[in-house]
């Protein structure tokens, strides 16, 4: 509700991305901590962001800091001119599907970066797979991406599809993106894409 009052009183209709966030969870963590970690987040007194569900259980302090992505291949240069996302639910808990969803409202506005949702995987740039690795969803996942023309991309949203989270195993997949946070921020979906394309340094 304060964007958009936020946007009627100084005409800002979406978020700056250049802004100083202040997100406290999910954002990158620092320090050390010898938590005996369900997930496997902390190895060695060591936080290892892929498998972090961010319960605030550990001694480990939050930096708002919302570069919490990997990209893991080149992308090619022609996702800049647009770029089309198809995600796949594998079986969330359904909070990466919010967040997924929230980059599209006119708070975040992804469609000015020339980002957009497709309603097919055959007109799709890219799968977004959120969720854990559940057998019956790997023959769709399968066909999804055979029906996709070339170049495309995968990408692991969350820390159930990276890494399986605390639910599960992860995605049998090799993933060209790896979005993470459990859920990942819209910041943090928006600047892993925009990064992955070259538009951020």
């Amino acid at each position: 509700m304060m964007w958009f009052l936020k946007g009627i009183k100084k005409r800002i209709k979406t978020e700056n991305l250049n802004d100083k966030y202040k997100i406290k969870y999910p954002s990158v963590l620092e320090g050390k901590s010898d938590y005996n970690c369900p997930t496997g987040a902390i190895e060695n007194n060591k936080w290892v962001k892929e498998k972090c569900i961010f319960c605030e259980k550990c001694d480990l302090k939050p930096t708002y800091k919302q570069d919490m992505y990997n990209i893991n291949n080149n992308i090619p240069d022609i996702f800049k001119k647009s770029f089309y996302l198809y995600p796949i639910d594998s079986g969330t808990c359904g909070a990466c599907n919010t967040e997924f969803n929230t980059i599209f409202s006119p708070q975040y506005d992804i469609n000015r970066f020339k980002i957009f949702l497709s309603n097919t995987p055959r007109h799709a740039d890219a799968l977004v797979i959120m969720g854990v690795y559940t057998e019956n969803m790997d023959k769709v996942i399968e066909n999804a991406y055979d029906a996709m023309p070339e170049p495309k991309l995968l990408i692991g949203l969350g820390a159930c599809s990276v890494s399986g989270g605390i639910i599960g195993e992860k995605i049998s997949k090799k993933f060209d993106i790896e979005i993470l946070g459990c859920p990942p921020s819209p910041y943090t979906i928006i600047n892993a894409i925009l990064k992955a394309r070259g538009n951020v340094k």
